[in-house]
């Protein structure tokens, strides 16, 4: 059995679909019950930021996939308390799904934080993989109803692009780690196979869409006003400092998916294809 956690999510959904087209049992977790994504996926609630809440999801598990969100930074998480758990219910293996800015910003409150449960995971004698993901295409799915409504994108800093990765490829990478243990022990780094702005962004969605789409600057102070609604201030602020302003590591093209998964990662007008309708 493997659980798998954000499972409700662009990354968590993919990836309990491909590990049950693979074969495997898989447990989906997420806070409120949903119906199976694919035969032989069951879901069960669990809220993360307690951790015990998932004892149940782990009974029999061998492998779990550990995707935090805003549950790292709850005022009563305990990460590594999950980890601990997972060892005490028989999980032997654990896919961890973290930051690019783990190495890039180590300094920053929420990579300081995520820093924190790599090591406990390194610590725990489990067998792990850490993916240190950068910015997510899907990203984009916050200008859908601007799109919709107003043909407008609205992002700060729109020539300052960074490679971002479409989850699609990060739940590939995910299942490879989880169904063999040729990564076991490592660190990989994913990204997209090309730096992109956000105006670039809002151009690629116009042309899926035959239309056109404006693009609108917002300042810093503006995107953090709005980033803060779904976001914890001190992550808003550690997200705005890369994309202000991002680093050549931040730059880098990694090889990584394309060394799992034999294939280079998926471009943001492939995402973008997929995806078109909820910007229609």
């Amino acid at each position: 059995m493997i659980v798998v956690t954000g499972a409700t999510g662009n990354v968590g959904r993919p990836l309990a679909q491909a590990l049950a087209q693979a074969g495997a049992q898989v447990t989906a977790v997420s806070r409120h019950a949903a119906a199976a994504a694919a035969d032989g996926v069951r879901h069960m609630p669990a809220d993360l930021a307690h951790p015990q809440s998932l004892t149940p999801a782990l009974d029999g598990a061998k492998a779990l996939f550990l995707l935090l969100s805003g549950d790292l930074h709850a005022p009563e998480a305990s990460p590594a308390g999950i980890i601990d758990l997972a060892a005490a219910s028989g999980v032997r293996r654990v896919v961890l799904l973290s930051s690019q800015g783990v190495a890039t910003r180590p300094h920053g409150v929420s990579r300081i934080a995520m820093r924190a449960v790599e090591d406990a995971l390194r610590e725990s004698g489990l067998d792990w993989t850490v993916l240190r993901r950068g910015g997510f295409a899907s990203n984009a799915l916050a200008w859908a109803e601007s799109v919709r409504t107003q043909q407008t994108v609205a992002a700060p800093f729109g020539d300052v692009g960074v490679p971002i990765v479409d989850p699609a490829d990060i739940a590939q990478v995910a299942a490879a780690c989880l169904l063999d243990d040729r990564h076991t022990g490592t660190v990989l780094e994913l990204t997209g196979p090309e730096v992109i702005t956000p105006r670039q962004q809002a151009q690629a969605i116009a042309a899926a869409l035959g239309s056109p789409v404006r693009f609108h600057e917002l300042t810093r102070e503006q995107a953090k006003a709005a980033m803060t609604q779904s976001v914890p201030p001190a992550l808003a602020d550690d997200t705005l400092d890369i994309t202000a302003a991002p680093n050549p590591a931040e730059l880098r093209i990694s090889p990584d998916v394309e060394r799992v998964l034999g294939r280079a990662p998926s471009p943001f007008n492939d995402w973008v294809a997929r995806n078109i309708t909820a910007f229609r």
